[in-house]
């Protein structure tokens, strides 16, 4: 069924931790970043958690394992185990062992993890491409993995062996900042071969697919930092989500977005699982209203009137923008009203 176009932000009357049975949390970005808890993360985790919110963490980074996930999460203060953990690896390893047979030999161009949810389907992961692989899989390998890697599976995909990507991120988050993701490293190998990968992770359906299986959830809510990844996939799955700016999103590209990556509801960080979410009201004649904001579009520029939380003034500024765009991009510049607000 085709869905509606989002032209605001919902609101909630109740907390999301009392609305939803489970958050779909991603990690980089959103819990931390560089290996360090993102500020507001742990506490607003521990009480949505109290309060009776399962948490799982589903993340496209297929480097670590649910193991070496779940034992950071716990360091940082985020009790987890790893049934808590759900990567694009073990997506990827599914999609690839519905279609060759169990005990096949598998290529693989990535880090631990990827060979962990190999053999867990029953799956043999191999180092050359001269090792009569039945598939290719390609998972991020971490910021030293050797140029030969990708050498290695360019040789074994231009001999039509089948690839397998487990996402295509071009960036992640780092403590230094954005750095080159999984995305970037399948290109190169895309360019050497003129090949196209399966990719499992988000935001296509094998995720989703994955998620749901191991988590069991049967309200869920998706909370990413990602337009193109985290709320994307919860669109395609047809399921609610929360856009945390503690990521990669900036306000700007937010109010930028196209129809499949406009989020149910936008916070400023994890808090926002722990408070109702105000409702944005009004038209595009009188202007849209948000707790004390009033956000409208005049000419070829945003007028922002009002004061109070700058999460309000951000949730009247994506309706205005929005409901500008229909189903296309917003291509107004906000930054004047985002100045305001400290962004």
């Amino acid at each position: 069924m085709e869905q509606t176009v989002r032209t605001r932000p919902d609101g909630s009357g109740q907390r999301l931790s009392e609305a939803y049975d489970t958050a779909l949390l991603d990690l980089d970005g959103v819990v931390y970043a560089g290996g360090e808890a993102i500020v507001h993360a742990v506490e607003s985790l521990g009480a949505a958690r109290d309060g009776g919110m399962h948490l799982a963490y589903v993340t496209n980074n297929a480097a670590r394992t649910p193991e070496t996930v779940a034992g950071h999460l716990t360091e940082l203060g985020v009790p987890a185990g790893p049934a808590d953990v759900i990567t694009s690896a073990q997506a990827v390893a599914r999609l690839i062992s519905d279609q060759i047979p169990s005990g096949s030999r598998v290529l693989v161009i990535g880090a631990e993890g990827l060979r962990v949810a190999l053999r867990e389907r029953g799956l043999v992961p191999v180092e050359s491409a001269d090792d009569d692989p039945a598939a290719v899989a390609q998972g991020y390998g971490g910021p030293d993995m050797p140029w030969s890697r990708l050498a290695e599976a360019s040789y074994a995909v231009a001999r039509g062996v089948p690839w397998f990507a487990s996402n295509t991120d071009l960036t992640i988050p780092s403590a230094r900042g954005i750095a080159p993701g999984n995305g970037a490293a399948v290109q190169v190998v895309r360019i050497a071969t003129g090949a196209e990968p399966q990719v499992a992770g988000k935001p296509l359906p094998p995720m989703h697919r994955e998620t749901i299986l191991r988590t069991g959830a049967e309200r869920p809510l998706v909370v990413g930092d990602r337009l193109d990844t985290d709320i994307e996939g919860a669109h395609v799955g047809g399921v609610d989500s929360l856009l945390v700016l503690t990521g990669v999103t900036t306000p700007t590209q937010l109010l930028a977005a196209r129809p499949e990556h406009r989020a149910t509801y936008v916070a400023e960080d994890l808090r926002g699982l722990l408070v109702a979410q105000p409702a944005v009201s009004g038209t595009a004649g009188e202007g849209f209203r948000c707790g004390g904001w009033t956000a409208s579009v005049s000419g070829d520029a945003f007028v922002l009137d009002g004061d109070g939380d700058r999460g309000d003034a951000l949730r009247a500024l994506c309706a205005a923008a929005w409901t500008t765009a229909g189903d296309g991009v917003c291509e107004l510049d906000p930054g004047k009203a985002l100045a305001r607000l400290g962004w």
